[in-house]
């Protein structure tokens, strides 16, 4: 049985998956000027995908564009993500500044989700994961694979570790070579949802041979999914007002 989750005044885990959009800008500027741009959009979550601002590496600074970031967006919950260049990200980051930056986010109070990648190291990831909870803030356990997908039972396997480590979402995407691959993400995805979870997934399967997954997503159990305002920051993701349009009339329909 799904629990859903609470952040602020969203519910994930039931009715229509929820939308997250992507903020990949470089400068404080452009960040805070993409969040005026979307603050008022039919979204429900913004991921600031903090691996492609210039300044990251400056705590200090990052601490501070993010409070404003925060500001910004008024009730929108906040995910923040490092996301690491062995996962797709823009930036190399070792693990002590990885843990660091993420504890420091977490501390800040800002941020009410932070993604931390599941197959960074057992150890790794519990200090993460630890240290956000008691700072308050949940947790989105990530894993991508921008190459492939792997079998159904690995996806299942992978999403199961996430939630055995205390991932209060847990989330992956993949890379879909074929019409199979994008079938073999759905199956796991269901398999996961209606045998194992007993909290809201995300799943995904990448590009554009991999949109319908991102459409679908309520049939197969994914509590949410990604739309794109301008730049995006994965290959297949889609303009938010057409997403929005599919995924009501797939919940009428369901």
């Amino acid at each position: 049985m799904i629990q859903p989750i609470q952040i602020r005044n969203v519910e994930i885990g039931s009715g229509v998956p929820k939308v997250i959009v992507p903020i990949v800008g470089k400068t404080e500027e452009a960040i805070l000027a993409k969040a005026g741009e979307i603050a008022s959009m039919p979204i429900h979550t913004v991921e600031w995908r903090v691996d492609f601002y210039d300044d990251v590496f400056d705590t200090e600074k990052t601490l501070a564009t993010l409070k404003k970031l925060r500001c910004a967006l008024g009730t929108l919950p906040l995910l923040f993500t490092f996301r690491t260049k062995k996962e797709g990200g823009e930036k190399e980051i070792t693990m002590e500044q990885y843990t660091a930056l993420n504890l420091a986010v977490a501390a800040s109070g800002d941020a009410d989700l932070i993604d931390v990648e599941i197959f960074s190291g057992d150890g790794v990831v519990k200090a993460n994961i630890d240290g956000i909870h008691k700072a308050g803030a949940l947790v989105v356990g990530s894993n991508h694979d921008f190459f492939a997908t792997p079998e159904k039972d690995a996806i299942v396997s992978r999403l199961r570790k996430m939630q055995e480590m205390g991932a209060d979402i847990p989330k992956i995407a993949v890379m879909p070579k074929s019409t199979a691959d994008v079938l073999t993400l759905l199956a796991a995805t269901a398999e996961m949802h209606e045998t194992y979870a007993d909290r809201p997934i995300i799943t995904m399967s990448m590009s554009a041979k991999g949109v319908i997954s991102r459409l679908s997503c309520e049939a197969f159990g994914s509590a949410m999914t990604f739309g794109a305002v301008g730049q995006v920051s994965a290959p297949g993701q889609i303009p938010v007002e057409q997403l929005r349009q599919v995924l009501d009339i797939l919940h009428g329909a369901l």
